[in-house]
């Protein structure tokens, strides 16, 4: 009996343990990106090259080089040309899962992009009522989760719209006009996917972490009539949020960041994650990338251990972009990472 019980004990010593160190801060961090413009690249025959000047597999490089342990992907309803579609995330997570990497999906519910500024009803379902497009929204996450299940992919994350900041589905989804349907729609997306995956991580995405106003407001309203979330995700662009505000700087929309998610931790029970961040790319003045690699590094470490482990992890948006069309990616225009990449390694 003496032995039963301080096995009993020493089982119990090691959950008490194995639960603290979850709570730790920076434990399980995640530190990952966004790549849906990759396949388009490789299609045109772009060529990814290490600091060296070696050629490289992207995902792989991003892996072994800058420490990522995850990626994300968008997925768009009836995409014009396939971009985006369920197809090409299914190729992508195919490739994510042989490198042993975890995967999150980013539902746009839209045939193309999906912002605060926008938010266009699939072509398909236009003119349905709003039961109708939530069945919609249903049918179209089960559909595209089922397709990864029946290829033994589960996701880690799935997002449920894109900075859904204003709502989605607009008009009908739009939080100012029509708040209950908007709170309607997150839930129906949040049942879809537990019908699919239920240990898989249900996020609400904001954009502008800095605003913590903008997340009471959001939060609040999905709670309100009835939406569930299990994570928040928030995009952190210190660039686009000074462009016009001359008088905000970078370190403090990191820091007002980095008190939003403790602030969102603490008011909803939930844990955050930065699911999309970049810095300026400028070949001309490499100061700038220097001064991104700062503020990402920043971002990281604060984001790690000064959130009290409520931050779950940190996501660059599209950093293999070229410079050009992008500005905030994180390659120069021989497909190299710039001095900013070195902001993950740590």
């Amino acid at each position: 009996m003496k032995r039963i019980i301080f096995s009993l004990l020493l089982l119990l010593t090691f959950a008490a343990a194995a639960q603290a160190q979850t709570l730790q801060p920076g434990n399980d961090f995640v530190k990952g990106a966004d790549v849906g413009f990759l396949t388009g690249q490789e299609r045109r025959g772009v060529v990814f090259r290490d600091r060296n000047g070696h050629e490289r597999e992207c995902l792989e490089l991003l892996k072994n080089d800058y420490q990522m342990s995850a990626i994300r992907m968008r997925v768009w309803v009836n995409p014009r040309g396939g971009s985006c579609d369920k197809n090409e995330l299914l190729a992508m997570a195919r490739r994510v899962k042989a490198l042993g990497m975890q995967l999150m999906v980013d539902f746009h519910y839209s045939d193309s992009w999906a912002d605060p500024g926008k938010q266009p009803i699939p072509k398909a379902w236009l003119g349905h009522s709003f039961e109708e497009m939530k069945q919609d929204l249903r049918q179209h996450t089960v559909e595209v989760l089922s397709l990864l299940k029946a290829n033994d992919i589960a996701p880690r994350w799935v997002q449920v719209g894109n900075e859904t900041t204003n709502g989605l589905l607009w008009p009908m989804g739009h939080i100012e006009q029509n708040p209950e349907q908007y709170a309607g729609f997150i839930r129906a997306g949040y049942d879809a996917v537990k019908e699919v995956f239920p240990e898989t991580i249900v996020i609400v995405h904001l954009d502008r972490g800095h605003r913590q106003s903008l997340y009471d407001h959001n939060l609040d309203t999905i709670l309100k009539y009835g939406g569930k979330f299990d994570m928040v995700g928030m995009s952190l662009y210190p660039y686009w949020a000074m462009e016009g505000h001359p008088e905000l700087n970078a370190d403090d929309i990191i820091t007002d960041c980095i008190r939003n998610i403790r602030h969102v931790g603490e008011k909803y029970h939930c844990d955050v994650m930065i699911v999309e961040t970049g810095y300026e790319v400028d070949e001309q003045h490499p100061e700038k990338m220097e001064e991104g690699r700062r503020q990402l590094a920043r971002v990281i470490s604060e984001a790690r251990n000064q959130t009290g482990g409520r931050c779950r992890g940190v996501f660059y948006w599209e950093p293999q972009c070229l410079p050009g069309g992008y500005k905030l990616g994180a390659f120069d225009s021989k497909a190299r990472p710039t001095a900013i990449m070195e902001g993950f390694v740590e």
